[in-house]
């Protein structure tokens, strides 16, 4: 029998912030790999959350091609600026394109920790896409569970 205490979970949370410039894609492992060892969980989950409306947290080989000219034709193709989007017309600016990427690409993510260590593969690396059309100071969340 187990006392209930035993098995509690265990939640951290930690923040760090980037400086963007416009469709940008930043590597954040080792932002998060460092909120994983300042912690004192070993065995769990950490959730990485950007609060904002106009980036996303992906996965991501990040080698030069992929980052700077195969995800972003991918996603001019896919959400373009440029055209009059409707939410223009509300906000009187012209990003768009910026929120379709974001709701495309999700604001945050889960990864496993075992042992204290990421659970990732061996070319998967956890990234920051800025969408939107200005530099941005982006903070961003790590919450530890385990």
């Amino acid at each position: 029998m187990q006392d209930i205490g035993e098995n509690e979970m265990v939640t951290e949370t930690f923040k760090f912030d980037i400086q963007t410039v416009p469709d940008e894609i930043v590597n954040i492992t080792p932002n998060v790999e460092r909120c994983v060892q300042k912690s004192n969980i070993k065995d769990g989950t950490v959730t990485i959350f950007m609060p904002g409306s106009t980036g996303g947290i992906s996965f991501l080989e990040f080698e030069p091609g992929l980052v700077k000219i195969d995800v972003p034709t991918m996603l001019q193709q896919l959400f373009p600026a440029g055209p009059d989007y409707q939410h223009h017309q509300t906000w009187g600016d012209h990003n768009g394109h910026s929120h379709l990427r974001s709701f495309f690409v999700p604001p945050s993510q889960t990864v496993p920790i075992i042992n204290g260590e990421l659970i990732l593969g061996t070319w998967q690396q956890i990234v920051f896409c800025e969408f939107d059309e200005k530099a941005r100071k982006r903070t961003i969340y790590c919450q530890l569970v385990g």
